[in-house]
């Protein structure tokens, strides 16, 4: 970029999050002044004293980049997914949760009176005899306090606005990331909108070095801590479940590699529209060809079925939550 050229300005919100995906951003250690060099960062929360009401008035698209991670949960998440798309250029849902809810949309499994009740009432560390719950109105003698309004459904960001780009993970590699902003920088052809970016178009077993055959004598499913891994044969081939049959590639397959199994958290590729679904043909597919009762004796092992096969992606899936 000319030295004439003006630098871009660049914005990063949270939502429903655990700000694993705002220190992925801090993750690309010296290349981060490669970023600041061509991008001014103009708001983001997690390091800077920017006001909503400083982004409220900004003109419309005066931004060109907003990553915005995490998913929608409350009336502040929303509020601030509506500002950010009327004023971003580009509005990329960064990582699992603004992609497909990711692990805040396990919640989805529940309602809010449910999850207050646990929270407020029910936990084992919580001491509230009188069932005091939050208000989304105080007054105080200073004036009025707000709390956002917390929402029966964890909504993915697309859900809520048009979204540019999908930038996957949990949280997203680094490198990933700056692949992508350069690309923005050196003005690169985007790919189509709504295209998924900084991931691969493969599934995560095409990249994974494991060994792989046909052997299809899977009795059960093993959670990681029961059996001993031997390092080098395919995670399922061990009947320990792993999610690289139905997630697209991209992150190096840094789970396997550290041998623990895939969770899913970089989504299922293009052509596909529900993860667990597919993931739940796969596990078909691998107890081919034996009796029913076999079957089904596998299948009891898996625990905690939906939750792991909709870990990351229930919001955005066909099921979108559990009917209550």
């Amino acid at each position: 970029m000319g030295k004439d050229k003006a630098k871009l300005k660049m914005a990063i919100y949270w939502g429903a999050a655990c700000g694993g995906c705002c220190v992925s951003v801090l993750d690309i250690h010296e290349t981060l002044f490669t970023v600041i060099e061509h991008a001014d960062l103009v708001f983001w929360p997690i390091a800077l004293d920017t006001k909503y009401s400083d982004v409220e008035e900004m003109p419309d698209q005066s931004i060109d980049i907003t990553l915005f991670n995490g998913a929608v949960r409350n009336s502040e998440n929303e509020h601030m997914a509506r500002v950010l798309r009327q004023k971003s250029r580009l509005l990329i849902a960064y990582g699992s949760c603004a992609h497909m809810g990711g692990i805040p949309g396990l919640a989805n499994f529940s309602n809010k009176e449910a999850i207050f009740r646990r929270v407020y009432e029910e936990s084992e560390s919580t001491v509230n005899p009188d069932k005091i719950r939050p208000l989304e109105e105080v007054m105080v003698a200073e004036g009025t306090l707000h709390l956002p309004h917390f929402y029966n459904d964890v909504m993915t960001l697309d859900q809520v606005v048009d979204v540019d780009y999908y930038l996957p993970g949990c949280p997203p590699q680094s490198e990933r990331l700056v692949e992508v902003f350069l690309a923005v920088v050196n003005g690169t052809e985007l790919p189509p909108k709504g295209s998924v970016v900084g991931a691969s178009s493969l599934v995560q077993c095409d990249e994974c070095k494991r060994k792989k055959s046909e052997k299809k004598d899977i009795k059960r499913f093993y959670r990681p801590w029961e059996v001993v891994d031997d390092g080098e044969t395919c995670l399922n081939e061990q009947g320990i479940l792993c999610l690289g049959p139905a997630t697209r590639g991209g992150c190096g397959v840094r789970c396997v590699v550290g041998n623990a199994p895939c969770r899913g958290c970089y989504g299922p590729l293009d052509d596909i529209s529900d993860f667990g679904g597919k993931m739940m043909s796969v596990i078909a597919s691998m107890l081919e060809g034996k009796e029913e009762a076999e079957i089904e004796e596998a299948i009891e092992t898996v625990v905690d079925p939906a939750g792991t096969f909709y870990r990351y992606s229930l919001p955005g899936s066909k099921l979108r939550r559990k009917q209550l």
